[in-house]
């Protein structure tokens, strides 16, 4: 199986091509040679052990976006069972960069909706690299609303750069789309369950995470700005800049899982396998699947104006600030 290496993956990737090199050479053949694919996998392990255990804020942000990584419907695939997918906005057209419908997880009735970025470059190009247009959340608001009208709890995946700022999307009113998503979350009267699987984007991502549980994976960034972006706008001398720059600015930004639950901006982190969630699919699909089941059993208690005002407050104490008097 060919994976893509990301640069600072590189010693791990030279280790593992020699272990695969050494299976073939071994296999149907009469050397035994696995004591020396044990102590390589060994190594293996070991290198990328220490590799991610320092990993820094620039570094998760390459993890996050990492081509390999499960998508949308690859969760709503290991995790639910009896999957609809619903279409369409009613107003102007679907959007393929957000996917949606009824589904189980668990024998729970659910209305799952989230960004999907695509694999390859048609289906990028299809999906948009996973930038919204404004039928986009006018579709994922209509499946909310659906979810209230059957008492359904509400989940979302997060992962996208951000919506889409084309002329097109400004003409259909990008930013009302977002705005209007953001209102109605907040006082949708039933439980809503977030989880941003890889890029947490801008008001793109903010869109879908209006939530009364969010939720992080372990390598995942959520920030109102990309570091390019940012490094861009703070930095660029002569139409250039550099990955250094990127650097500096994902330190600056505090976009990591473990910034934001110090912030106390999100309610906790998902554990990645080793290397990455793209390393174990399935694994971190069965992790995500009972921090869902576990936040569903803890909401469905609350009747619909308890969650309505507590999720006010979550948000209302979002960051600080001090009062001072002359």
């Amino acid at each position: 199986m060919i994976r893509y290496y990301l640069e600072f993956e590189k010693t791990i990737e030279e280790l593992e091509l020699k272990i695969e090199e050494l299976k073939r050479i071994s296999d149907g053949k009469d050397i035994d040679i696995s004591s020396e694919i044990k102590k390589l996998e060994k190594k293996v392990k070991e290198l990328r052990s220490e590799i991610f255990s320092k990993l820094k804020p620039w570094q998760k942000t390459l993890i996050a976006r990492h081509p390999e990584r499960p998508y949308t419907l690859d969760y709503i695939n290991l995790i639910t069972s009896d999957f609809i997918e619903l279409h369409g906005d009613r107003r102007f057209s679907d959007d393929p960069a957000i996917v949606g419908g009824v589904a189980k997880i668990n024998d729970i009735p659910v209305i799952i909706v989230g960004h999907q970025k695509g694999r390859g470059t048609k289906e990028r190009i299809y999906r948009n690299f996973g930038q919204p247009h404004p039928e986009g959340y006018r579709k994922a608001l209509r499946l909310m609303k659906l979810a209230e009208k059957f008492k359904r709890p509400v989940i979302t995946f997060i992962d996208t750069p951000g919506a889409y700022p084309g002329i097109g999307a400004e003409e259909r009113g990008q930013a009302e789309a977002i705005a209007v998503n953001l209102m109605e979350m907040a006082r949708l009267r039933t439980p809503i369950i977030s989880i941003v699987i890889g890029e947490g984007g801008s008001g793109g991502a903010l869109a879908l995470g209006v939530a009364d549980r969010l939720f992080m994976l372990e390598h995942s960034i959520y920030s109102v700005i990309s570091p390019e972006g940012c490094a861009a706008i703070l930095w660029k001398k002569n139409g250039d800049f550099s990955s250094e720059d990127f650097s500096k600015a994902a330190d600056a930004l505090k976009l990591t899982a473990q910034d934001l639950l110090s912030f106390k901006i999100i309610d906790g982190i998902i554990p990645e396998p080793l290397g990455g969630a793209h390393r174990d699919p399935e694994g971190i699909a069965k992790k995500i699947s009972e921090f869902i089941l576990t936040a569903i059993e803890e909401l469905k208690t609350k009747t619909p104006g308890k969650l309505i005002e507590e999720r006010y407050k979550k948000f209302r104490k979002i960051g600080s600030f001090k009062e001072e008097t002359e």
